[in-house]
């Protein structure tokens, strides 16, 4: 039987009138001192997936190789709630681990937020509802390819790739806005790439393929953090499909870029903080 390299916890959070299940991990060889927080969100277009999918991507080394606690919210899908349910429930789980630091094991000045595709999306999202309510502040977000733009762009416009594609990337996106989708009512909250402000985010790094409907938006994503001063970088890796390192995690390439995912947060470890105020 193979070693257990990590311990888990499940909680469970109001959120409003109903509540939510979290699935906490922590290091099997707990540190004295106290470790950063990751809250990881996990994919699916709002619509689908699980906390559970941690296990399969590029959270679980955070906690197995570099000792970080980490919080994965069951946030509301949006098959039966759409916006805002899950930007309420991961708001919450951000709320939860800021105020229960101390017995996580975490420390409040490095919390940090990342998910892929819809969680790298709900990565964004947290990261300016954080900054604009003044509730909790984040020291780095790891938006993974991630899906912040409701509207056509030259990458998601008409693109054929595998996995996901522009049939899939509209209908997810009219699932999850309903009315508001193909308006000016859809708020930077529900989709990021409609935020008009990018000052004050916590400094950034993502990587996305480069044939996959979310390369334009991730780029301008990077591209409007680093115009307000944020630090902020991306990798690109050609004729990479949507969640390909997900897909081909033995591929020397994908390899080379968990390597490059892992250099940039062991950085953020060693560089970032952000003290909560009060």
């Amino acid at each position: 039987m193979a070693r257990q390299l990590f311990l888990t916890q499940k909680r469970i959070i109001p959120v409003g009138s109903h509540s939510i299940k979290l699935l906490i991990l922590h290091p099997l060889d707990k540190s004295a001192e106290k470790v950063p927080g990751v809250l990881w969100i996990h994919g699916g277009g709002y619509q689908s997936g699980s906390a559970k999918d941690v296990f399969a991507t590029r959270a679980l080394s955070l906690v197995v190789k570099f000792g970080a606690v980490l919080v994965a919210p069951e946030y509301r899908l949006s098959k039966k709630h759409p916006y805002p349910a899950a930007l309420h429930d991961c708001y919450a789980a951000l709320l939860y681990l800021k105020e229960h630091a101390d017995e996580l094991g975490v420390r409040s000045d490095q919390i940090m937020v990342g998910g892929e595709s819809a969680g790298g999306g709900m990565t964004a999202a947290l990261c300016m509802l954080a900054r604009d309510r003044g509730e909790v502040n984040i020291a780095f977000q790891m938006p993974i390819y991630p899906m912040l733009d409701d509207r056509d762009t030259p990458s998601s416009r008409d693109n054929h790739a595998k996995n996901w594609n522009t049939k899939k990337n509209r209908r997810a996106w009219k699932r999850y806005l309903r009315e508001a989708y193909g308006t000016d009512l859809v708020s930077c909250y529900a989709a990021p790439a409609r935020c008009t402000d990018y000052s004050g985010l916590p400094p950034c790094y993502t990587y996305v393929g480069d044939v996959e409907p979310f390369y334009c938006e991730t780029l301008d994503y990077v591209k409007h953090l680093r115009e307000a001063g944020v630090e902020a970088e991306a990798d690109v890796y050609h004729d990479w499909f949507h969640a390909y390192d997900i897909f081909f995690p033995a591929k020397k390439i994908v390899r080379e870029a968990i390597a490059r995912f892992e250099e940039h947060y062991k950085y953020a470890a060693e560089h970032y903080t952000a003290p909560q105020n009060g």
